[in-house]
């Protein structure tokens, strides 16, 4: 009798040891003062408790390193490989040459083909993404390979509603695109990987919703559910796009989200990285899982490990990192395992049972994007062609809102001609009526910056004046001034 109780118990802990809540972590490399990947690899399994990295590209020295670790790894492939993968010859050689060398040593779990396709490829790459996707799935079958899941990572500017959550959906131009390949997610037992960002959706009004600060809440008119924080709001937001179109059933997994701990803001501090990334992890790891998808488990990759000294953009672009290069924490985000470093986070919200009024309606913000078209995004791979960098959504402006509360989006005042160039193309590109910035009408200007910023506000006004509808790669900015000037006026 006591040796079948020792059993059950025994059986209970694997069970227990089973199903607890993970945290990941995005392995950015643009920088020069960081650590050897064996180093790294090393301080992650034996300091922390992070168990799943994600990968900018399929760095072979970075990929071996984490051999022998039991910690998952998600790769990605570069974008610009994308539409050669749709032939399955050309994904085979590529599985051989980038997977198999370090499989299963390496815990390979998810390939990640490209990044972001979505919200800055052009039609072409596009269209290659669910053929790509399949065929590398089938590939990798025939490589022998059967427990290493197809997916990619999307921007939440495929969303044309997120607010209130019940009331997501996908873009149109987007959506026969996503429902195949929510399809294929399906028909594979992949997840649906998504970029939430509720940096890039913080207002003053917002920060502590944001935050998963005690606040008033949210509460969705629709549903009647009572959401707490932002972070949860865009989740259930994709979930209820997915299940809209019947993919309700698809898991989903926040492949990107994070706070940075320094800037030229006031929004960013070392305070406020601790409180999102803190509680975030406190969230993800109770199970609680989300209003819309209650008790059910949301596998998060925090952005990012290291704070990046080449970064191009905003000093928050280099400032993302739980780790300094010296791998000593930043702060104190509850993923050491003798839980040093600094500041701790407050306490987080809980649910009243009689909530007090609802704050006004969130404004879900998008994810960190690629430059247009897009990217390899936030690492640079050793011994291989660098891969396009995608820059992040713009940096949230300090203040309230000015003018009845009227917001514009606007060029940032570094970004280069040729971002601004390539903003101009995608907008035209859209619909938006671009004969307004021609020689000879009222909002021309020799000036690049000044044509850009109009279009760019065009864009942001006529896609409901979110947030991630002003990132642009990092090339754009929410203002509360007016840009207007003389007979160019600006909509809002």
């Amino acid at each position: 009798m006591a040796t079948t109780k020792l059993l059950l118990y025994l059986l209970l802990l694997v069970q227990l040891a089973a199903t607890a809540y993970s945290i990941g972590v995005n392995y950015g490399t643009l920088a020069d003062n960081l650590p050897p990947p064996a180093q790294v690899a090393n301080f992650i399994k034996t300091q922390t408790t992070i168990d799943a990295v994600k990968l900018f590209d399929a760095n072979p020295d970075i990929i071996k390193a984490f051999a022998n670790t039991n910690i998952s790894l998600t790769i990605t492939i570069p974008n610009g490989d994308i539409q050669s993968l749709t032939n399955l010859r050309t994904a085979r050689h590529w599985i051989i040459d980038h997977v198999k060398p370090f499989y299963p040593a390496t815990k390979i779990k998810y390939i990640a083909m490209g990044s972001e396709v979505l919200h800055w490829g052009d039609d072409a790459l596009k269209s290659s993404l669910v053929p790509a996707m399949r065929t590398f799935h089938n590939a990798l079958i025939r490589e022998g390979i059967k427990d290493v899941k197809v997916s990619t990572p999307h921007s939440l500017g495929m969303m044309l509603s997120s607010d209130p959550p019940s009331t997501g959906r996908f873009r149109p131009e987007v959506l026969p695109i996503l429902a195949q390949l929510l399809l294929f997610c399906r028909q594979t037992k992949s997840p649906f990987m998504v970029n939430p960002y509720p940096f890039f959706g913080w207002s003053p009004e917002k920060e502590n919703y944001a935050l998963f600060r005690p606040n008033s809440g949210v509460r969705d008119k629709f549903t009647g559910k009572f959401y707490t924080n932002m972070f949860d709001g865009l989740m259930d937001a994709v979930y209820s796009a997915a299940k809209a179109i019947g993919f309700g059933d698809v898991d989903l997994i926040a492949g990107e989200t994070g706070w940075p701990s320094a800037c030229e803001l006031p929004v960013c501090s070392v305070q406020n990285a601790v409180d999102y990334n803190g509680n975030l992890i406190k969230h993800i790891e109770s199970g609680k899982g989300t209003p819309l998808m209650p008790n059910r488990k949301i596998e998060t990759y925090i952005f990012a490990l290291f704070n990046e000294n080449q970064k191009p953009g905003s000093a928050a672009e280099k400032n993302f990192g739980l780790f300094k290069p010296d791998m000593t924490p930043v702060y104190n985000a509850g993923v050491m395992r003798n839980q040093q470093g600094g500041a701790t986070p407050g306490p987080t919200m809980q649910i009243p049972t009689q909530p007090s009024t609802p704050a006004g309606p969130t404004t879900p913000a998008g994810p960190t994007t690629p430059a247009a078209p897009k990217k390899g995004k936030k690492g640079k791979p050793a011994k291989q062609p660098k891969p396009s960098k995608p820059a992040t959504p713009a940096t949230p402006t300090a203040g309230g809102n000015n003018n009845g509360g009227k917001k514009w989006c606007v060029a940032k005042p570094a970004a280069s001609n040729q971002a601004l160039q390539s903003n101009i193309d995608y907008v035209c590109g859209t619909g938006v009526d671009c004969k307004s910035i021609q020689p000879g009408s009222a909002c021309f200007d020799n000036d690049i910056r000044a044509r850009a910023s109009y279009l760019m506000n065009a864009y942001y006004q006529a896609n409901g004046r979110h947030d991630f509808n002003c990132d642009f790669s990092g090339s754009g900015q929410i203002t509360t001034t007016d840009p207007s000037r003389g007979l160019c006026k600006y909509n809002a």
